[in-house]
């Protein structure tokens, strides 16, 4: 175990050294979801510790919970709230939007980085069309409250919806919408142009893995090697579900007029244990999945649609939530477990306990759409070696 603590640190400080020298520095990361549904989590500012160890400058949470935007004032890691779905119905009121504004957010914005505002989430999965209905009115008095409060340039506003919206997604560019979501989804992407604000995507390839084992290449749907599929429209190579599914709802976007709007993928993950019929949910496959994705993120690249554009991606979830509903491998998707005690390891650290010193491997990429240069390439190429030896 010393020796490889001491193996990775000194990985670690070689990269610190390499990234000085090019001048790459900790230019983006990868976000990470910080849910709360679980029994016993750390406190908040344990919780920004383990993330600083883990160089993670990014989050969600599902709420606007104060101790956790009290606790991140002035780290300097982003954090993206969550309207929750039952406010949706008030927060239609452009007073009530105000009000929400400048109690949730103003008081904490700038010292805590407030980048992001979910309003709602998966709202499009339900029956509930109220619900739905009143999703972009809501949105719309929430930006508008932004706007008055002078905040509208610091924070953006959005929606995380499942791929449940796609009435299609294979190949990626037959990727269309439900039609009965049409007249909504147009609204929603009208104001997602206008206001210059990602699509959030929840996009989870174990589902579909799961749904259909004997039709879904595992390795296909974990970014391990494989032959991938060619889209025999665009001529595209995939050898990822992930950027399919990405790619599917850029080209679902462009069908409807809004060919232009950035896609971010708002959730991800492979669940570490599941239910006897919740195939492939296992510590082996969620480890692989997320450590493939990670590498993928360190080299900044886009899907094949938009191969320049750091496709930006927040992976689910920091730690497993034992108090949710649900089959067993709702409570599984974790890093860590309730007590802070490693799930499995991913390469975002070599270790990252309360007893001992931590080391990490920072979880840095390229900016959005920067050209690469012949000596950053072969700076990625040292960082996804180092990763590969820590993660052997």
């Amino acid at each position: 175990m010393e020796l490889c603590l001491r193996t990775a640190f000194t990985v670690q400080c070689v990269l610190g050294i390499i990234l000085s020298l090019s001048g790459f520095g900790f230019v983006e990361s990868l976000g990470i979801n910080y849910g709360q549904v679980g029994n016993d989590l750390p406190p908040p500012n344990k919780v920004l510790q383990l993330l600083k160890s883990l160089k993670v400058t990014k989050t969600r949470i599902y709420d606007t919970n104060p101790d956790i935007l009290t606790a991140f004032a002035g780290s300097g890691v982003e954090i993206i709230v969550t309207v929750e779905n039952n406010m949706l119905a008030t927060l239609m009121d452009p007073q009530q939007a105000l009000q929400w504004v400048t109690t949730r957010i103003k008081p904490y914005f700038p010292v805590t980085k407030i980048t992001g505002i979910a309003v709602g989430n998966e709202v499009f999965t339900g029956d509930d069309m109220l619900l739905v209905d009143n999703l972009v009115p809501a949105m719309v008095s929430i930006q508008q409250a932004l706007t008055q409060l002078g905040l509208q340039q610091h924070i953006q506003v959005s929606t995380p919806s499942s791929l449940a919206v796609l009435a299609n997604s294979y190949p990626p560019s037959e990727g269309m919408f439900v039609p009965e979501l049409t007249t909504i989804m147009t609204q929603l992407l009208q104001f997602l142009s206008t206001t210059k604000s990602p699509f959030w995507i929840n996009a989870y390839p174990y589902f579909a893995y799961k749904d259909s084992p004997d039709k879904i290449s595992l390795d296909y749907a974990l970014f391990n090697p494989n032959s991938g599929m060619i889209d025999p429209h665009t001529n595209m190579h995939y050898d990822n579900m992930l950027y399919a599914q990405v790619d599917a709802v850029i080209f679902a976007m462009a069908r409807l007029g809004f060919g232009g709007i950035e896609v971010r993928v708002s959730e991800t993950g492979w669940s570490s244990k599941g239910d006897l019929n919740e195939v492939g949910a296992t510590p082996q496959n969620a480890a692989v999945y997320n450590r493939n994705l990670l590498k993928r993120q360190m080299t900044g690249e886009g899907t094949p649609l938009r191969p320049k554009m750091r496709l930006e991606v927040y992976v689910f979830a920091l730690f497993n939530e034992d108090m949710k509903p649900g089959p067993t491998s709702e409570r599984n998707y974790g890093f860590y477990k309730p007590d802070g005690t490693m799930v499995y390891n991913v390469g975002l650290a070599a270790l990252s306990t309360s007893t001992t010193p931590s080391a990490s491997i920072s979880l840095t990429s390229m900016a959005t759409k920067r050209e690469r240069t012949g000596c950053q390439q072969h700076v990625a190429c040292w960082i996804f070696v180092c990763m590969m030896a820590i993660a052997i």
